[in-house]
């Protein structure tokens, strides 16, 4: 009879927790993306009305499909803050010593919001991998024409390696006319050149799908033969893109997680410079759902128990943590891209360090 109530006590307790904070959750993000949208449509509102940007656009394209990137870059703060603030609820109504009392463990206590954490981590999940990368293409497409250009045009001094044997030299390129200039490509065997490419320009043909040379000069060396051939123009056959000049504006935001696969595929065969800054994209999208596991058990194991300073302490202390581990974050993922951290590692190490205090934390909690 005794386990029979501790186990009805244990379920009530599930389902008010999982309403209360679920609800808290939603209604929080709900309310700050409200915020910053108006503050957002204040800046940019003169730009809107000069560029005569539609209302509909607007709405549905721009600030509808913002709501997603917000909660998928501060879900987690959100949800952290969610967390301490009904913990704070309930520790200052005594609610939790009644509940650690009746027999439950702090372990099952702190069930319910581990299940959470877990709904909202795969719904983070689903929205980097599936749902932003596919809202993103109408909302950028708007941001650039009504708003503007956050995107360069002109490139300088671009290597690309298309293939094992290929390699890539453009002095400048013009993205908007998808014209290169100072064309070079060579071509290696053995990792001696034995064909070098050279040109004044090139231009993307659109039709036919490859480039056109301009003042060019072929240069093919076999052995101790040698043979040249120029002209004023002539169509090359390369597996290049005009997109592929866009090295350092590759938009990771349109990019399910298939598509950032191929594209770190690709700039890895290319020697590209961003494989880095790709990888790291690709671990936040899988990893950073753990964070909302290991910030709820830190969570709750600070605001479980009643305080002097309340809930406005607990829930000080606990965005200066969540803001913590998004600097450290930060920190590693410069590490990643200029002191040759591994990507994975970047991602991992603020997540590993989080755990371990989780772990101590959980240690301490009341029992």
């Amino acid at each position: 009879m005794k386990n029979r109530k501790k186990y009805l006590v244990a379920n009530i307790l599930d389902v008010y927790i999982t309403k209360k904070l679920l609800a808290t959750f939603f209604v929080a993000v709900a309310l700050i993306s409200m915020i910053i949208i108006v503050f957002d449509l204040s800046e940019k509102l003169d730009d809107f009305i000069s560029n005569q940007a539609p209302i509909k656009g607007l709405i549905f394209d721009y600030y509808l499909n913002f709501i997603p990137h917000f909660l998928n870059m501060f879900g987690y703060l959100f949800f952290f803050i969610s967390v301490v603030f009904i913990c704070s609820q309930l520790a200052s109504r005594s609610e939790t010593v009644a509940v650690l009392s009746s027999g439950i463990s702090f372990m099952r206590f702190l069930r319910p919001f581990i299940v959470c954490a877990i709904f909202v981590g795969m719904l983070n999940l689903w929205l980097s991998n599936v749902l932003i990368p596919k809202v993103n293409v109408p909302k950028l497409e708007f941001e650039k024409t009504y708003y503007r250009n956050p995107y360069h045009n002109q490139f300088y001094n671009i290597h690309i390696q298309t293939a094992k044997d290929k390699q890539v030299y453009v002095q400048h390129y013009n993205n908007t006319t998808a014209t290169g200039f100072k064309f070079t490509l060579e071509t290696f065997d053995n990792k001696q050149i034995c064909e070098k490419i050279s040109a004044d320009r090139i231009i993307y043909d659109s039709i036919a799908k490859d480039w056109v040379m301009e003042n060019y000069h072929i240069r093919k060396i076999d052995g101790l033969k040698e043979m040249i051939e120029t002209g004023e123009s002539k169509h090359l056959n390369i597996d290049l893109q005009p997109n592929d000049f866009n090295l350092n504006q590759i938009k990771t935001e349109v990019l399910d997680y298939k598509q950032l696969n191929e594209v770190i595929g690709r700039e890895k065969l290319r020697g590209g410079s961003v494989v880095t800054e790709l990888e790291v994209e690709k671990y936040q999208r899988l990893l950073n759902p753990f964070a909302y596991i290991i910030l709820t058990v830190i969570g709750v194991s600070l605001s479980s128990e009643k305080k002097r300073g309340g809930m406005g302490l607990n829930l000080a202390f606990g965005i200066m943590l969540a803001f913590s581990l998004i600097m450290l974050m930060k920190m590693t993922q410069v590490f990643a891209t200029n002191a040759n951290l591994p990507a994975i590692l970047a991602v991992a190490l603020p997540l590993l360090l989080y755990s371990i205090i989780a772990i101590v934390l959980i240690k301490k909690a009341p029992k």
